[in-house]
């Protein structure tokens, strides 16, 4: 398949990408209906690309069924009015099938996590994402890059043989790393997401990429977009005005290694109505101290 056809994809990734929460009821379970109130309010909020399945949808401590469950919730409240981009991971077999069951409910793309095995090579990285992108050949493949020690080649290598592989969530934390990758793997070849949120953006944006993914998103979509269009427009000062007005809370997400990184986007959604603030461990949720300043935050943002 050409790369034309996946022009809507591409479109979509040169973006604000959403990851959203997973919310839970009292028993512990996924809140549907939150869920999907959630949803329509990013939707309704002009947010176009979704991806459920994502690190701030705790991915992680969610379990097959409940992914499943996110992924069908997902598609089915968005209908039409966004691009889904479903995250899978874990084991090969298991990310295949999760690529397969986003397939079969009407998703466009998939993000294949970064490997979270103890050993991993970059011809095993190869393989690995190689797996997956030709299981579904007709979707769009986004590999969630978090190794520093990847080379530029080895994403070229795996798009010679998966053309469906269009873009990059590229998550390491250093622009000039990020730019020089970008340039070894092909610039133009794929749509670059800044994977590590609106604080990086404008740096990364700098450098090539065209869209930047986002859970603050889930609490104001509208200082996401602002960033966006004036990192559109080249408008370097207007986007630093928005880095300024969101930068305590990004840090208070990336403390002690992005401790509490779901724990405040969910603490401010909480603090507006919009959900619990339960997350699952190795998550926590955030001690009463510091609960008044994300509400603080969030309340300054005029929501």
């Amino acid at each position: 398949m050409s790369s034309v056809a996946f022009e809507t994809q591409r479109a979509a990734l040169a973006d604000v990408v959403a990851i959203p929460v997973t919310p839970f009821a009292v028993d512990g379970s996924v809140d549907q209906d939150a869920h999907r109130a959630l949803l329509r309010r990013l939707l309704d909020g002009g947010i176009r690309t979704l991806t459920p399945n994502g690190n701030t949808g705790e991915f992680y401590a969610l379990t097959l069924e409940e992914r499943r469950l996110v992924t069908e919730l997902t598609l089915d409240e968005t209908g039409d009015r966004a691009v889904v981009l479903v995250g899978v991971g874990h084991d090969v077999a298991t990310a295949v099938a999760a690529a397969r069951h986003a397939r079969a409910h009407g998703a466009q793309m998939v993000m294949v996590h970064q490997p979270v095995h103890p050993y991993v090579s970059q011809a095993g990285w190869v393989d690995y994402h190689r797996a997956v992108a030709a299981s579904v050949p007709e979707l769009g493949v986004v590999p969630y890059l978090r190794n520093a020690q990847l080379s530029g080649a080895r994403l070229a290598e795996l798009a010679d043989a998966c053309p469906n592989v269009i873009g990059v969530k590229y998550a390491v934390p250093d622009a000039a790393r990020f730019a020089a990758f970008a340039r070894d793997a092909g610039l133009d070849r794929f749509v670059w997401v800044a994977g590590l949120a609106e604080p990086y953006a404008p740096s990364y944006f700098s450098a090539g990429a065209t869209g930047f993914t986002s859970g603050l998103v889930n609490v104001a979509p509208a200082v996401s977009l602002n960033m966006i269009e004036a990192l559109r427009s080249g408008d370097y000062p207007a986007a630093m005005k928005v880095w300024e007005q969101i930068r305590r809370f990004e840090e208070l997400r990336a403390a002690n290694g992005s401790a509490d990184n779901v724990t405040v986007v969910k603490e401010a959604l909480a603090a507006l109505g919009l959900c619990r603030r339960d997350v699952r461990p190795p998550s926590r949720q955030l001690p009463e101290e510091e609960r008044a300043e994300v509400a603080a935050i969030a309340a300054g943002w005029s929501l």
